[in-house]
């Protein structure tokens, strides 16, 4: 239902509208986009919510282990930095994975290392299928079309994208932009095309500055 798509994190029901006319396959109902989080600091399923995200980034429990998916008929997200992780959220009930990547940053790197790091062969389902058996997303740090597009030809199903979009100097330009290369990412004439004219691009985060609180290396 969702692969191929970008599901896009939003603060308000204009955002929401902007997600859905940009062509969007879900949005994420969010406090705050993940730059803002950055910045400040900071009963789904009884109120009908299609997909839960465990997300334990901001406000980390147990380092190993999270909620037993099973238990609840609403189907549950997952952040993984490597196909360990991937698997442990799956033997508790996931039915996606994303990457964790660098939430608010705009900085691909850490969504392009978790993509690429999983060993297949540890496991032999994963090993037969040549890729985990849920649907995969990538996640944090997409801000560009170009970002989203890498992400699909490194083998994700799609994306999430928030800050990228929002903390743009054009959201509905950029939003409808990302969700062209989603679809068009193998084709180098569309995303030269939907690259162009978007205006300003959020102002990025550099990870090698020390003084960044890594996200992605808080177990989730």
């Amino acid at each position: 239902m969702l692969r191929g798509g970008v599901i896009m994190d939003v603060v308000t029901p204009e955002q929401a509208r902007i997600a859905e006319e940009a062509g969007a396959c879900a949005v994420m109902a969010l406090e705050r986009v993940p730059a803002d989080i950055r910045a400040q600091g900071g009963i789904l399923e009884a109120i009908g919510v299609d997909y839960v995200d465990e997300s334990e980034v901001l406000t980390p429990a147990d380092e190993d282990n999270h909620i037993n998916k099973h238990n609840f008929r609403v189907p549950f997200v997952c952040g993984c930095r490597n196909l360990g992780e991937s698997l442990r959220r799956i033997r508790e009930g996931a039915a996606m994975i994303r990457t964790k990547g660098e939430a608010g940053t705009g900085n691909i790197v850490e969504a392009v290392r978790h993509q690429i790091a999983a060993p297949y062969d540890l496991v032999m389902q994963t090993k037969q299928l040549g890729r985990l058996p849920v649907v995969q997303f990538a996640a944090g740090g997409v801000a560009t079309p170009a970002d989203a597009a890498l992400m699909m030809q490194l083998g994700c199903d799609g994306v999430f994208v928030g800050s990228g979009v929002f903390k743009s100097g054009d959201p509905v330009r950029r939003a409808r932009a990302i969700v062209q290369a989603v679809t068009n990412y193998s084709d180098p004439d569309i995303l030269a095309d939907v690259s162009c004219g978007l205006g300003e691009a959020m102002v990025g985060i550099n990870l090698n500055d020390g003084k960044v609180e890594r996200y992605a290396n808080r177990s989730e």
